[in-house]
Parts: structure tokens; C-alpha cells; sequence
């Protein structure tokens, strides 16, 4: 599940002599509390509730099932560190969750739909640690590679070896949640955040070369 091997699973008061409480038993509310003293069994108990009518929500949003499975990852995992901003004096839990992701889906849509699509972008990155095979290579191809490099350097680690790590060493999020100890959600959410954050700054260094050129024009 999302939080992956998060606290240890102990049994919430009233579990009786010898045995352990049934999570599934427990209000919405009593397992926010347990949430928030970071008892990872309420988390799984709240996923197995609720995550369907978050997918299915996100789902006609997006239409997309791979990235709808990120964006629920991603609602739990706020869930998960944001459990203590949780009022229940100001509605369900239920309804809490799909404004998180209506808000969440709709952002991801719109993002979809203003950025530029970036085919071949995934195998510039790849390709960027390659030693130029080619000598009739131009400077400038030499150059888009020092650029993606930089790029990747200006990354969190924590966001730059996820992605390292598929584009270098060929490896699935799977894997990589596996080789780090790592949720998968996490790793699918760092990486999402990180490709961002180079076409940002991809972006951005496209932009100062056309205006250095115009400058020298």
C-alpha cells in the first residue's frame, strides 16, 4: 500500500488480552486520530475504503487509469502527512478526500493540456550520459546533452536517483521502490515532480539561448 513499511502495526487500545482491535470496526474518525499518532494500519484501513470512489472520481476527470492511479497515491499520501488538518466538524472524511482529488485531478488536466508535449524528451535524458559516438557530432548535440546534465544536477537527490535510475540504468518504478525501500507512490510521485521540474529548466535555458541570440542578432 501507499505508505509502504511506514510505524509499526500495533494493536489501538481495546484490542482485548491477546488480541488485536479490528481496524475495520473503527470510525473514520477514530482512525484519523490513529493517523495523525502515524499508525500506518489506519492509513490501510482508509486506502481499502475509500480509494475506489477517489479513482473512479478521478477517472471521469481524466480519463487516463496509469496517471488517475498516481493522483489517488498522491491524495493518500497527503492524507498520510496532512491527517491532523482533517475537520470533521466541517463534513466527512469521504468529502474531504474527493475535494482533494477533484482539486488534484482537475490540476493534473489542465497541466496535460497547457504543456507542450515533450516526445523524445525521455530518450535526450537517456542518451545524455552516452559518450558521442558519432564524430561529425555537432557542438550543439555535445551541448544539449551538458545541458540535461545540468539540469539533472539542480534536482533533490531524492527526486534526481529515481530518475537516474530508470533512464541510466534501464530499471521500472517497481524496481526502483524495491532497490530504495521506497512506496511506490512516492517513487511514481518523485519522479513525476522531478520530470517537471527539468522541462522547467529546460524551458528556461531554451529561453535564455533565444534571447542571448537575439541580443547578439
Amino acid at each position: 500500500m501507499l505508505a509502504g513499511d511506514g510505524p509499526g502495526r500495533q494493536a489501538g487500545p481495546g484490542g482485548g488480552a491477546g488480541g488485536a482491535l479490528d481496524y475495520t470496526l473503527l470510525d473514520d474518525e477514530a482512525l484519523i486520530v490513529r493517523l495523525v499518532q502515524r499508525d500506518v494500519r489506519a492509513l490501510d484501513t482508509l486506502y481499502a475504503r475509500y480509494s475506489r470512489p477517489a479513482f473512479s472520481l478521478a477517472l471521469k476527470i481524466i480519463g487516463d487509469r496509469e496517471v488517475v492511479e498516481e493522483v489517488v497515491q498522491e491524495v493518500f499520501l497527503r492524507l498520510w502527512t496532512r491527517a491532523h488538518t482533517f475537520d470533521p466538524q466541517r463534513g466527512k472524511l469521504l468529502s474531504w478526500l474527493l475535494t482533494i482529488t477533484h482539486h488534484r485531478a482537475v490540476d493534473e488536466l489542465r497541466r496535460r493540456r497547457s504543456q507542450p508535449e515533450t516526445e523524445g524528451f525521455q530518450e535526450q535524458l537517456a542518451a545524455s550520459d552516452e559518450p558521442a559516438s558519432d564524430p561529425s557530432e555537432t557542438y550543439a548535440q555535445i551541448e544539449d546533452r551538458e545541458v540535461v546534465q545540468s539540469a539533472l544536477a539542480q534536482l533533490p537527490p531524492a527526486q534526481r536517483v529515481p530518475i537516474q535510475m530508470a533512464y541510466y540504468g534501464g530499471l521500472t518504478q517497481v524496481e526502483i521502490a524495491q532497490s530504495l525501500k521506497e512506496p511506490l507512490g512516492t517513487i511514481k510521485t518523485r519522479m513525476r515532480l522531478g520530470m517537471q521540474k527539468l522541462r522547467v529548466l529546460l524551458a528556461g535555458r531554451d529561453d535564455d539561448s533565444r534571447r542571448l541570440g537575439t541580443e547578439r542578432a
